[in-house]
């Protein structure tokens, strides 16, 4: 009974208490039901948001340009990059930032934008992400000040449209009709690509080559760059680096009877084969049950029945010439030898391929019908020495038109550095032959689409003037970065570019030669319009899309490999 009243009594001074308190805060009993904590993300995830994360956002893609803005123009730097025991030495934006392996998620769109550039136009990585990372660091003051993303965004997407517009009213297009002219187009374009590369003070050469090497393909098709192959020796000088106007590739592993074949033919037919000529050797747990043991030679004689047979169908077909992806073993070679025919296993698929697009043979897996209509034809072919290495080469080709550049030098680091730069350059002059039109590089349609944009933003009576004006003053960091990394002074350079392109002067640039301006289209610093077209498209996008994240969520690390792939699957 003590119990029961003490319970009794206990819970009416709770009571009493509660009502108290109801009555002073008639809803704070329901605050557990009306602000409930709801949990949605794993614990430990790391959760950012607001102006904040936008800022961070943007001094991150600083950061990447900081690094890379260095390596612009003529006389920009080159970074040494080591990746465990490879070491790379490059001033290729889009080589220096991929090497990087840049993990914060919002710099890493400056990378996938000069990986575009690359892919698209070959030259302008530097430039693109230079131009992404001064949009957004013109418009930091304005994130600070509270103004929304989308009015930027919108005021960029407006400026963006009318530079391009620009580009096209003022590029210069040359006819395709008049080859002397267009060549020289070609040539310049190439020169220019190639004026803040390794082997600058070889352009002329390497851009002779490339223009060449370009102008050999078929152009009545899309102009194929798989069709130009580049081969890499060690040794000798830079220019003794050659074009070969047909196939060329290093001479495979062979065997001893090879050295008797012949090494050179005149009009040879080409049989391509993805088929394994030499013995097989038996399974290391085969069985084979005989009862006789004259049945056991028949098994031996059965397979040298099948190699031979496929030896005699070759030889049969009239080829003077035998490549195949999978291996020739020597008694295949020796066969061939003996018959005055060539042969080559362990082909590389890339060159094998070349070499049937070139001559108009078709790759085989089997050799029951081999006849005169699949077999390829060149001019000539030869075996000839390059340094210390033996190339197979293949002139004259009549089927498809097609280029192989051998590169010579020291270093390999200096050989894979030429590879990429006169990637660039064939990527150039590609998109010149299929656009035809140029404007004057060394930072002078950048000014010219300045001064338009700010003679534009005074018409404009909304806040979108104050974006528009940032976005015409990024375009000023090319020619200022172009003059910083040649080591003149930036301020005078930029002030005489603008009082030239006031007084009309569209194509006056910087003049690296003299620490001046000039006129780069006289001076024939020439750069294809496509080229700008996708820079400023690509840089504004990658603007535009850093400006729009305002939340960055970044789940914990998983346990296991299944979590990882689905956290980053792009790995």
């Amino acid at each position: 009974a003590f119990a029961f009243s003490f319970r009794i009594g206990f819970l009416s001074r709770t009571h009493l208490a509660s009502s108290r308190l109801r009555s002073k805060t008639p809803h704070s009993n329901m605050s557990h039901l009306l602000n409930p904590r709801i949990v949605l993300l794993k614990e430990g995830t790391d959760t950012s948001q607001g102006k904040g994360q936008l800022l961070s956002n943007i001094s991150a893609c600083s950061a990447v340009v900081d690094i890379v803005k260095t390596t612009l123009g003529p006389r920009g730097m080159d970074k040494l990059i080591q990746v465990g025991a490879k070491v790379t030495i490059s001033n290729d934006g889009a080589t220096v930032i991929s090497l990087l392996d840049i993990v914060h998620p919002a710099a890493g769109t400056l990378v996938d934008i000069a990986k575009s550039q690359d892919d698209m136009v070959g030259d302008g990585t530097t430039s693109v992400v230079v131009l992404a990372g001064e949009f957004l660091k013109n418009v930091k003051g304005f994130i600070e000040d509270g103004v929304h993303p989308q009015v930027i965004i919108k005021g960029f997407k407006k400026a963006c449209a009318l530079a391009l517009a620009k580009i096209d009213e003022i590029a210069i297009k040359v006819d395709k009709k008049e080859p002397k002219k267009f060549k020289d187009l070609l040539l310049r374009c190439a020169k220019t690509a190639l004026n803040s590369k390794l082997i600058a003070k070889q352009k002329e050469f390497f851009a002779s080559m490339a223009v060449d090497a370009v102008m050999h393909l078929d152009s009545e098709i899309a102009l194929d760059l798989g069709m130009v192959g580049i081969k890499k020796v060690p040794g000798g000088s830079t220019t003794d680096s050659f074009m070969v106007e047909g196939v060329a590739f290093k001479k495979t592993f062979s065997y001893a009877g090879f050295e008797q074949a012949p090494k050179m033919f005149k009009t040879p037919k080409i049989c391509l084969l993805n088929v394994e000529l030499e013995l097989k050797s038996e399974s290391s747990n085969a069985e084979i049950r005989i009862k006789d043991p004259k049945q056991y030679q028949s098994i031996v004689d059965a397979e040298w029945k099948i190699i031979y047979g496929k030896l005699e169908a070759i030889v049969k077909s009239g080829a003077n010439i035998v490549l195949s992806k999978l291996p020739i073993g020597d008694l295949a070679t020796q066969y061939f030898a003996d018959r005055d025919i060539f042969c080559a296993g362990r082909v590389e698929a890339a060159d094998l391929d070349r070499v049937a697009k070139a001559t108009g043979g078709t790759i085989q897996t089997s050799l029951n019908d081999l006849n005169d209509g699949i077999l390829g034809k060149c001019g000539a072919f030869e075996e000839r020495q390059v340094g210390s290495e033996r190339f197979n080469v293949f002139t004259g080709c009549p089927e498809s038109k097609t280029t192989t550049i051998v590169l010579r030098g020291g270093a390999e680091q200096f050989i894979a550095e030429t590879e990429r730069s006169l990637h660039d350059a064939l990527m150039i002059v590609k998109r010149t032959v299929e656009h035809s039109s140029v404007v004057g590089g060394g930072g002078a349609i950048e000014m010219e689409l300045s001064k338009h944009l700010r003679e534009y933003s005074e018409t404009v009576d909304t806040k979108q003037q104050l974006i528009i004006k940032a976005f015409a003053q990024a375009f000023e960091v090319i020619p200022r970065q172009i003059a910083d990394n040649a080591g003149f002074d930036a301020t005078d350079i930029l002030n005489d570019l603008r009082t030239a392109h006031h007084q009309g002067k569209t194509w006056y640039g910087v003049d690296i030669d003299n620490e001046d301006v000039c006129d780069t289209m006289k001076s024939f610093v020439w750069e294809p319009a496509h080229n700008k077209r996708n820079s400023i498209g690509a840089a504004c996008e990658a603007a535009c899309m850093v400006l729009s994240v305002d939340e960055t969520i970044k789940n914990p690390k998983a346990g296991n490999i299944d979590d990882e792939r689905r956290i980053n699957p792009r790995g």
